[in-house]
């Protein structure tokens, strides 16, 4: 049986069951943020790096 791990995002801070792993900033480092939230952040951004995406879920 699996269960669900919630995380937060960490921009916000809301339990989420998805996050993308990504770069915002110049020079900045790798952070999980929830789909609202990287929305906000890679929209017309120069600096946006996409690194992959986790899911709450997990196949066995």
């Amino acid at each position: 049986m699996s269960s669900k791990k919630l995380k937060s995002c960490t921009i916000c801070n809301h339990l989420v069951d998805i996050r993308y792993r990504i770069k915002y900033q110049p020079e900045g480092e790798w952070v999980l943020v929830c789909p609202q939230c990287w929305q906000q952040v890679s929209h017309d951004n120069p600096n946006y790096r996409y690194g992959g995406t986790w899911k709450a879920f997990k196949k066995k």
